[in-house]
């Protein structure tokens, strides 16, 4: 076919276009382009990724620094931020918060990182946002404690994704209207379990409802029986919140038990991140979760989630990578690529040169409005202006058959309603 009268365009103008929303097909075409960013003479721009490499986190932060290398190499390959190469430094927190808030000043003070994409486990996400915040440096929480964008926030913190405030907002009054008003909540006894406990009280009694048990676990538990006889009978939904082998040895437990025939059973994504159900032999089967990003592609079907699942080497159903068959954290590393993305859009349009420009980025970020594209394949979302929170669309799915089916999707105008402002950090030093 004659294509001499078709438009040329450009890779480096191509990739800008996708990145911004306004690509719906072809996109696999990015993976060949070749570097676009010229050298600026200012030099890098150096990004730091606060990242558990290592000890009970480890399983999710493989994904998140996949993504954040990934997010680094197409953002280059577009030119940089503002024609400045970005320069990744990783910090391995050994998923401890002694050991997270030392590494952390690692890459500010000795690897010079400018801004920092953050933990998602929360005891460290809270011990570096004090520290994040004495350097006067950017931090992008990714963990799921309130605290980092309320109590314990400050304008250097700022959070793209869910938080336990959000989550109980979203997905707590359609169980209270589906599922059931007598709640129990069973959960990892530190900052995460801790805070999903008290959002979610404070939802379900607000709706009408009674949290009949409150049940924490130490986190170093392998036989949850002593827990679980603990819930009471008159119990109608079962709230668990745990990660990695706590949530297999809690699932696996629980359904010996019968707990799933008596009582529903809900959760949140993180309890399942980069775990299959269908790996776990039907222990989670029938368990209700909110996801904050699609496990199955079919959910959000767009040119943009397919894409980055070709990224991230992983496939459209079961979120497993194609080499190792590891399933992806999916609800959560997607952060880790589009706060580069944030971080981009932000630099640049505060005119960003040095350290002393920091509050010009901040005061960018705050309610910057990111619209679904390939640099933000979670979809359209806002980080809010008062509490630097992310506001975005989620989804209840149900595990059927080993996998995560969607039942409902929450509106991102519908979880603003049910999440007022509760601290202002707009309002705070700089």
């Amino acid at each position: 076919m004659d294509d001499s009268n078709e438009p040329k365009v450009n890779r480096r103008s191509f990739l800008q276009y996708a990145l911004s929303g306004g690509v719906t097909a072809g996109l696999a075409n990015l993976t060949i382009m070749k570097d676009a960013f010229a050298q600026a003479p200012a030099g890098p721009i150096v990004i730091g990724h606060h990242c558990e490499q290592t000890g009970g986190f480890a399983s999710w932060g493989y994904w998140h620094d996949k993504a954040a290398q990934k997010a680094v190499a197409l953002v280059n390959k577009q030119g940089g931020i503002a024609g400045r190469k970005v320069e990744l430094v990783t910090e391995d927190t050994e998923s401890n918060p002694a050991s997270g808030a030392r590494k952390l000043r690692n890459l500010i003070q000795r690897s010079n990182a400018e801004f920092v994409m953050g933990s998602v486990h929360s005891g460290i996400m809270l011990a570096s946002i004090p520290i994040a915040t004495e350097l006067k440096t950017i931090y992008m929480s990714m963990g799921e404690a309130t605290e980092a964008t309320g109590s314990k926030g400050t304008r250097y913190s700022f959070r793209t994704g869910m938080d336990t405030y959000s989550l109980a907002a979203a997905g707590v009054p359609w169980c209270m209207e589906n599922l059931g008003k007598n709640w129990t909540v069973v959960y990892a006894d530190y900052a995460w379990g801790q805070s999903h406990f008290q959002e979610a009280k404070a939802v379900v009694e607000r709706l009408g409802g009674k949290v009949v048990g409150n049940i924490p676990v130490p986190l170093d538990a392998k036989d949850f029986v002593p827990y679980l006889t603990q819930i009471p009978a008159e119990t109608q939904v079962v709230f668990s919140i745990f990660f990695g082998s706590l949530s297999v040895a809690f699932y696996t437990q629980a359904k010996s038990m019968g707990i799933g025939k008596k009582m529903k059973m809900y959760s949140v994504s993180g309890t399942l991140e980069a775990i299959a159900p269908a790996d776990i032999e039907g222990a989670a089967e029938g368990v209700y979760v909110l996801e904050n990003f699609p496990r199955m592609a079919k959910y959000k079907d767009d040119a943009f989630h397919k894409e980055h699942n070709k990224i991230m080497e992983i496939d459209d159903v079961d979120a497993r990578e194609a080499n190792s068959k590891r399933v992806m954290a999916k609800s959560h590393a997607w952060q880790s690529w589009e706060d580069m993305f944030t971080l981009k859009a932000a630099i640049e349009a505060s005119g960003y040169k040095t350290r002393k420009d920091t509050e010009g980025v901040i005061r960018a970020l705050e309610g910057l409005q990111m619209k679904n594209s390939l640099g933000h394949p979670q979809g359209d979302k806002i980080l809010r202006k008062e509490d630097h929170s992310g506001i975005l669309d989620c989804y209840i799915s149900r595990i059927e058959n080993g996998r995560l089916e969607v039942k409902r999707k929450i509106p991102k105008e519908d979880l603003a309603k049910n999440m007022p402002v509760r601290h202002d950090l707009s309002k705070m030093p700089a």
